[in-house]
Order: structure tokens, then C-alpha cells, then sequence
């Protein structure tokens, strides 16, 4: 990673760290607007940021932390935040990422949900 994109990363951490508390975090069965209710996934990418890299490459553990976002986070938001640019830019490989809910051993995740060119394993 390039020292600039280091920073812009930390920075948007830092922010979330800031402000989260007062946005909350998309969990089942919030309405709004979009996949992830009326937050945009592009930022909620940041939320996950302990899942990084683990939805890089398959061979690297998923965090406990990681697993528990997972479970409050909608499917359909989750390919958002997966097929986002912010996560292609940040090196997320969506063939790695969509394996994060079954690495954690996610009970009642939708066998085979689409997300894109991709599919979700439950």
C-alpha cells in the first residue's frame, strides 16, 4: 500500500471512530432507501475494516470481530459493500469476500444469494 493511501485509510477509520456511535450499523431488518438502509456502502466498508484481510485472501483467518459484524449485517448490504469501489480500491477480492460469512459459520445465511457475478456460500 501506497503511504497515501495508508492515510486516507487511517483517516477514515479515525473518523468512523469519531462519528460511529451516532450513525449505528445496518443490522437485520432496518429499512431505508438502499441495500444498507439509508447508509451508503461505500463508508460502511470502513465499519468492517477488521475483515480486510480476510475478504484478500481466503487462506487468512476471519477475525472474531469480523464474524461479529457479519451477523448484523443484511446480505444484500453486504454485496454492496462488496462490489463497492471503496472495496476495490482497497484490494477486497469479492470471490474471497462472499466465503466471509461461511468462514465464520454464519447459521441462516441464504444458500447460494447473488451478488453480483458472485455467490454467496452459506
Amino acid at each position: 500500500m501506497g503511504g497515501g493511501l495508508i492515510l486516507r485509510y487511517m483517516w477514515m477509520v479515525g473518523l468512523f471512530a469519531i462519528v460511529g456511535n451516532n450513525w449505528g450499523f445496518e443490522i437485520e431488518g432496518v429499512e431505508g432507501a438502499g441495500e444498507c438502509g439509508q447508509l451508503d456502502p461505500e463508508v460502511l466498508i470502513y465499519k468492517l475494516s477488521s475483515c480486510a484481510a480476510s475478504g484478500q485472501d481466503k487462506n487468512v483467518e476471519v477475525p472474531p470481530k469480523c464474524c461479529s459484524l457479519m451477523q448484523r449485517v443484511r446480505t444484500s448490504c453486504l454485496c454492496a459493500i462488496i462490489l463497492s469501489k471503496e472495496a476495490r480500491s482497497l484490494g477486497i477480492n469479492p470471490v474471497v469476500a462472499v466465503t466471509i460469512p461461511k468462514r465464520c459459520k454464519i447459521a441462516g445465511r441464504p444458500r447460494g444469494y447473488k451478488c453480483g457475478a458472485y455467490v454467496v456460500q452459506a
